[in-house]
């Protein structure tokens, strides 16, 4: 089985070239109720984990930066989107609506919440998730690589790997959560077959820069290389997120609700109502 990551090619290309794969991208994006998910479902349902899963998300003729929920029990509890894709992001993926502002449930594991992407720098949408009590946040983040020379293409370092790690980290200490960070690695295989061979900003392999960070924002776990596949682990005790709360709750103590406040929109939007 194969689940559609991020087409790095968009970012390195016109967007008039996405015609040449968009064909096979969309016939490779999973929908929610196919049997690949169902699969997949049973596999976590097997490991008694719970999983948060980002891919990309078919629906009808639309794609969506999908995560979805699944539980011990195989079930998916809960399923969000990519609430505003990024920059070239919006010509292949459509936006998530008012459910997926719902972005924590309770699990026998404590309140898990999670992100995708670049939704990481979007200071309301992390505000949101840590008024829902989020305990451990899931990071769901594509390969992203270190500065490329700057005499064969412009780049900006908010766009590199580093600056995502550093982003995830943040937010461990800006809501004083556990965060683990998943992302994706592209390999030498990858790299041909997405036409980025010879490109500047892509590294092979690499783009990884998985880790999981405590409530205070410290590193839990070695660091794998950046071209490694493998897993990262720590153990961790939901009562130490108590000694960070108590110097920053930024939607308790540590806030002014009086002087500022967020309002969110939770009317989900249709493309058609019948009255």
């Amino acid at each position: 089985m194969m689940l559609t990551g991020l087409c790095r090619q968009m970012w390195t290309s016109p967007v008039i070239n996405n015609g040449g794969w968009i064909h096979e991208y969309m016939a490779n994006s999973m929908r929610r109720d196919s049997r690949q998910m169902k699969r997949i479902q049973q596999a976590v349902k097997k490991a008694g984990m719970l999983v948060v899963l980002g891919y990309s998300e078919r629906d009808g003729a639309s794609l969506y930066m999908g995560q979805s929920f699944i539980d011990t029990n195989g079930e998916i509890i809960h399923h969000r989107r990519k609430i505003k894709p990024t920059h070239v992001e919006r010509t292949i993926w459509g936006e998530g609506q008012a459910e997926s502002l719902k972005v924590v449930v309770d699990s026998k594991f404590g309140k898990v919440g999670a992100l995708n992407c670049w939704e990481h720098l979007q200071p309301l949408l992390r505000y949101n998730e840590y008024a829902q009590g989020v305990q451990i946040h899931i990071a769901s983040w594509p390969a992203e690589f270190e500065m490329p020379d700057p005499q064969k293409i412009a780049w900006l370092y908010h766009e590199t790997g580093e600056a995502s790690y550093r982003a995830s980290q943040f937010m461990a200490i800006e809501g004083a959560t556990f965060v683990a960070v998943a992302s994706q690695v592209l390999t030498e295989k990858n790299l041909e077959r997405n036409g980025l061979t010879g490109n500047p900003v892509t590294k092979t392999p690499g783009g990884g820069f998985s880790m999981i960070f405590g409530p205070d924002g410290k590193p839990l776990a070695e660091p794998i290389g950046d071209g490694e596949e493998g897993i990262i682990t720590a153990v961790v005790n939901l009562r130490d997120i108590d000694k960070p709360k108590a110097f920053i709750d930024v939607v308790g103590h540590y806030t002014r609700p009086d002087l500022l406040s967020l309002k969110v929109n939770e009317k989900v939007a249709k493309h058609v109502v019948v009255d």
